[in-house]
């Protein structure tokens, strides 16, 4: 099935960022003890939430957005990202902060082959909440059931389930349908 649209996640899929999470993790709960609250997960995604929940989202937004550009400055470029363009509309939704997805794309040129961009930070939700890949099937002017969202991740998988899109793992889909 050819689809009307073609939706990205970025990390894993079309780049790899150069990002050691370890140390984004360790980076963000120093914030967060900074300012007096103490992260009760080693998790970076619930320390985000705690984050939300104290009153501190958006210096721990800050810190991770500084780690995931500069591991966009060093990204790769993978195999996906050489088969743009597409003679359909493309777009990125990401659970990396919308800075870093930009600055990705251009490091690697791609840009140019991609329309709208959502990053966690864009809309106030990210993944598997489907309000980012609504938003960027809406901009792409397609309906979700003619989109498909290709992703890397259990969480991308959901995403578009969640918004009605159909779903291809970045290790199997073939892009030669899409493109120009």
């Amino acid at each position: 099935m050819t689809h009307d649209a073609v939706v990205y996640d970025l990390d894993g899929t079309l780049v790899d960022l150069a990002v050691d999470w370890g140390v984004v993790t360790r980076d963000v709960a120093t914030v967060l003890r900074d300012h007096e609250v103490e992260p009760d997960t080693v998790s970076l995604w619930e320390m985000l939430e705690l984050s939300e929940r104290t009153g501190h989202r958006e210096v721990v937004e800050a810190t991770i957005t500084e780690h995931e550009c500069a591991g966009a400055r060093q990204s790769q470029r993978l195999a996906l990202a050489d088969g743009l363009p597409h003679d359909v509309p493309v777009g990125v939704c990401s659970l990396n902060a919308e800075a870093a997805c930009r600055l990705a794309l251009d490091v690697h040129e791609i840009a140019p082959a991609v329309g709208p961009v959502v990053g966690r930070d864009s809309l106030g939700s990210e993944k598997p909440d489907p309000e980012g890949l609504l938003s960027v099937v809406d901009d792409l002017g397609v309906a979700p059931g003619a989109t498909v969202f290709v992703g890397d991740s259990e969480r991308d998988a959901e995403t578009a389930r969640r918004a009605g899109t159909d779903f291809a793992w970045a290790s199997g889909f073939d892009q030669r349908r899409y493109r120009a």
